[in-house]
């Protein structure tokens, strides 16, 4: 199953406890499913994590890790074609990475994203969710 975690499901998976997108990296980490992601991705998350409302709660090996494994996830997209179809032009590249890679799934805790359910083969679902299929 190839899967796309959206960055904020990525860095809320980084705290301490038992959370859905805790367990969802944690899956990851044993072959649950494959994790496709991108260079502009891993750029964000770079970014993101330097931000001093987050910096203050993540732990800087962690995430220094999650970004060399972002680098050898199974599927890396560089020059993504943009889809356009994105309630945020800022997350139009998950939509393209989606699409690109053929993804089954979509994991986000973005509303706007939520409602729009579907791209391409991929179901756009909460990290609960996914989490929950996992389990099964």
């Amino acid at each position: 199953m190839l899967v796309i975690l959206d960055t904020n499901v990525l860095l809320s998976g980084l705290r301490a406890g038992r959370s859905p997108p805790a367990e969802i990296l944690d899956a990851w980490r044993k072959g649950r499913f494959w994790l496709v992601t991108s260079t502009d991705q891993i750029e964000e998350f770079r970014r993101a994590a330097r931000y001093p409302q987050l910096a203050s709660w993540l732990p800087r090996g962690a995430v220094g890790g999650v970004i060399n494994s972002l680098r050898s996830a199974e599927v890396v997209l560089e020059r993504l074609r943009r889809a356009g179809d994105a309630p945020d032009p800022g997350d139009d590249y998950l939509l393209a990475m989606a699409v690109a890679a053929g993804a089954d799934f979509l994991v986000t805790g973005d509303k706007p994203l939520l409602r729009v359910k579907r791209v391409g083969h991929a179901r756009i679902v909460t990290p609960r969710r996914f989490a929950a299929m996992l389990v099964r």
